[in-house]
């Protein structure tokens, strides 16, 4: 009975392909005759036109996509009970996944895939806002260590570390249609929001004790702290050449959207944690801190160099690391303070 099955299946399948393949030649006829008969003029006029069509559509595109947005608006208002970092991160990746336009994970066939300062600065708000998402799962979302992991923030914290390249097609991953990365970070939306609205119905938990903000500030400050040495060795390596160096704009971006993402996050945590700062008389440094990290976020040249320390061209990334280590020095003095 099953070998009956298997050759019955089998001739049907022998007759969809045998199908199959007759349609497919009656239609590569079908196409050879009717190209047959377009002219060689034709012919020369859509050589020429596809390109140029192309060229056009790219570079009108790269016009609407490329965005880099700076500006200082932490999103709609907090409901009362609510976190004030949770509607910040939960803002800027709507913001730049559903508002705007994500680039790093374009194909060529898209404008963003011909940027390169747009999906840098996207790249790395997206590396800070991600490797928060990790303090608020562990640190900020929790009783203490020991108590359960809120269900919401643990989606959210592995939505937002998916790479941010990923597009449907990725052979790296899979041979197969897979899941693009803005898919994921729509869905950490989501699991924000829902953990904002529990929070506001007293049925999640948000600590707002010194040593969790402390915790969360040496986070930020070891990864300031990374980028600024990032930063010197390249200037160091690189600084002052001849030709022009087309990786100095990569990094700068890179930085200037990771310093903008933890800015608006130190921002937001101000507002969550009234009580520790004006306890602690911290009021003062922490605007301090705020000022350079404001500095650093919206800097903003029109063509990013990398000249030499004594040179005639200016090297904006030396000036970047200056207020990144401003910055950096002041949260440990904040850290500092918290720790008495």
């Amino acid at each position: 009975m099953a070998k009956e099955i298997w050759l019955w299946l089998k001739e049907l399948a022998g007759k969809a392909v045998g199908g199959l393949g007759r349609w497919l030649k009656k239609l590569w006829r079908y196409l050879a005759g009717w190209l047959s008969t377009v002219s060689g003029s034709t012919w020369r006029k859509v050589a020429v036109a596809v390109p140029v069509l192309f060229f056009l559509y790219i570079v009108i595109g790269m016009m609407v996509v490329h965005r880099v947005d700076d500006s200082l608006d932490g999103g709609p208002n907090v409901a009362p009970g609510g976190s004030h970092v949770v509607n910040t991160v939960s803002y800027l990746v709507r913001r730049e996944v559903v508002d705007n336009n994500w680039t790093p994970n374009d194909p060529a066939f898209l404008p963003g895939w011909w940027l390169d300062n747009t999906p840098n600065y996207q790249k790395g708000m997206m590396g800070a806002l991600a490797r928060f998402s990790f303090e608020l799962r562990d640190q900020l979302g929790r009783t203490r260590g020991s108590s359960a992991v809120d269900e919401n923030l643990e989606k959210a914290a592995g939505d937002l570390s998916k790479e941010p390249d990923r597009w449907v097609i990725d052979f790296s991953t899979s041979l197969l249609p897979t899941t693009p990365s803005h898919t994921y970070y729509r869905e950490a939306i989501k699991e924000l929001d829902a953990y904002n609205a529990r929070l506001v119905s007293g049925e999640a938990v948000f600590e707002r004790r010194s040593d969790n903000f402390l915790a969360t500030l040496d986070r930020i400050a070891l990864d300031l702290g990374a980028s600024s040495a990032a930063l010197e060795q390249y200037v160091g390596e690189n600084a002052g050449g001849v030709l022009p160096d087309f990786g100095a704009d990569d990094l700068f971006y890179q930085v200037k959207g990771q310093v903008y993402g933890y800015l608006m996050i130190l921002k937001a945590l101000r507002q969550d944690f009234p009580n520790v700062i004006e306890s602690r008389e911290l009021g003062s440094l922490y605007d301090e801190l705020l000022a350079s990290m404001t500095a650093a976020a919206t800097l903003d040249p029109m063509l990013v160099t990398n000249g030499a320390a004594d040179g005639f061209i200016a090297n904006h990334l030396s000036v970047q690391g200056f207020y990144l280590l401003r910055a950096r020095t002041q949260l440990r003095e904040v850290s500092n303070i918290l720790l008495k």
